[in-house]
């Protein structure tokens, strides 16, 4: 039996790899097959079962390019060894934490964060404190970087004082900062080693700042995440979103209840999701105090200080 696969909007050598490489190694699986490549075509020849088989492994080898920026020969002993492809299933493990826990999904909404992030570039997670909103936002962006699907990681906040000064504290800028940004180094902290998590700090692999440092920048192959945003204005939401370059990923939270700007209208959050909505690559995920992981007394807090 004779069949013909055809690559569509997308280069060969992505998936070949050079000098056939990567297909090379693929075919290896199939040793019945008459596999001949001839431009974006692959000519098969042999059983139908192996046929059908092919091309469902091939499908999977191609789903994995469209979620990293380059295939590897690991990529096909992972797709052989019941790897599958690259996105997981809503609960399952995200990545391992540094003591050995894995970490995943821990309720429905957390799980839809997970699912719109494989099927959307730009995500917004907005809702109140506690639901593991950028905890989760930064266990894909830690998984994306060990499976070499990004180059890097960067994670911003608007600095916004929340009830205190800034200027008041010691040392120079990035001193003044550091405690401001410290539950981004923390949910780091869970998931790398502290050694390696220093390596990628210092070479730049992964990178916290504030939001003005942001402008003027093209982020890509990147994995970018700005906390806090219900403390940004519509105009620097804006300058955030439009730093997308190509293969990257932008994830937004916020909650629209803890505003630390000195008015409160100034907030864009909400309005930004509301000019966004429905736009083809964009997701809103929507938590409530139903989806609160932390010490169940923070659920009857946040209910509390809710009440009109």
């Amino acid at each position: 039996m004779k069949k013909t696969v055809t690559l569509e909007a997308i280069d060969p050598i992505e998936i070949y790899g050079v000098g056939n490489k990567i297909l090379t190694e693929f075919c290896s699986y199939f040793p019945h097959l008459k596999v001949v490549a001839r431009g974006n075509e692959l000519i098969l020849e042999g059983r139908e079962s192996d046929i059908a088989e092919f091309n469902i492994r091939f499908a999977e080898l191609v789903d994995k390019r469209h979620h990293k920026m380059n295939l590897t020969v690991y990529d096909v002993e992972d797709i052989f060894a019941g790897g599958g492809q690259s996105r997981p299933t809503a609960d399952a493990v995200i990545v391992h934490g540094t003591d050995g826990k894995p970490i995943r999904a821990r309720n429905k909404t957390q799980q839809d964060l997970v699912s719109a992030y494989f099927e959307n570039d730009l995500i917004f997670a907005v809702g109140p404190a506690g639901t593991g909103k950028t905890y989760m936002a930064i266990a894909l962006a830690v998984r994306a970087l060990k499976n070499r699907e990004i180059k890097r990681i960067i994670l911003t906040r608007p600095a916004v004082e929340a009830g205190e000064r800034l200027g008041f504290l010691p040392g120079d800028l990035k001193d003044k900062l550091d405690p401001y940004l410290q539950p981004l180094y923390d949910a780091l902290a869970d998931m790398i080693p502290s050694r390696r998590l220093q390596e990628f700090m210092a070479d730049g692999t992964i990178q916290i700042a504030p939001l003005a440092y942001m402008r003027g920048r093209t982020l890509d192959k990147a994995c970018v995440i700005l906390d806090e945003a219900q403390n940004t204005n519509l105009g620097q939401l804006k300058m955030f979103l439009t730093r997308m370059g190509v293969n990257a990923k932008f994830i937004v939270t916020g909650d629209a209840t803890q505003i630390d700007l000195p008015r409160r209208e100034d907030s864009g959050l909400l309005a930004g999701i509301q000019l966004l909505e429905g736009i083809k690559g964009i997701a809103t995920v929507r938590f409530s105090t139903e989806d609160i992981v932390r010490h169940p007394l923070v659920t009857k807090i946040v209910r509390a200080f809710d009440k009109p």
